[in-house]
């Protein structure tokens, strides 16, 4: 079981937005909202958006399925930021001249998957 959630156009650097998701790669779902919440980057609380409507969405795609789906075995398997459209603005410098400020987005993207429980079930002894 794997589910999706991406948040686009976020206004926040890519560059900051890829430092805050690189806490997280790979940890549990519930341990990567804990360690978001109290992350002190301004990028957290979109990435924690997105990690929660991930595992949102895993909730009810099992639920449309029929499958059964334990929250505490769902881990992040991949998270990346990808470079939205920059907005570019203009600030008045000295001598008439213009000084160019880029404002740029962000497109974060969150999968989650579920961790496969390993059983002792055929196993050798």
């Amino acid at each position: 079981m794997e589910a999706k959630a991406k948040a686009r156009f976020v206004r926040v650097t890519p560059q900051k937005a890829r430092r805050v998701v690189d806490l997280i790669r790979g940890k549990q779902a519930a341990e990567a909202v804990a360690v978001l919440k109290f992350a002190p980057q301004a990028a957290a609380e979109p990435v924690l958006k997105t990690v929660q409507s991930a595992v949102a969405n895993a909730v009810e795609g099992a639920k449309r399925n029929s499958e059964r789906l334990d929250e505490t075995n769902l881990y992040i398997s991949e998270v990346f930021v990808d470079e939205g459209p920059t907005l570019k603005r203009f600030r008045p410098r000295a001598q008439g001249r213009a000084g160019r400020i880029l404002k740029r987005t962000s497109h974060i993207t969150v999968v989650v998957a579920e961790r496969e429980t390993t059983s002792t079930k055929g196993r050798a002894r």
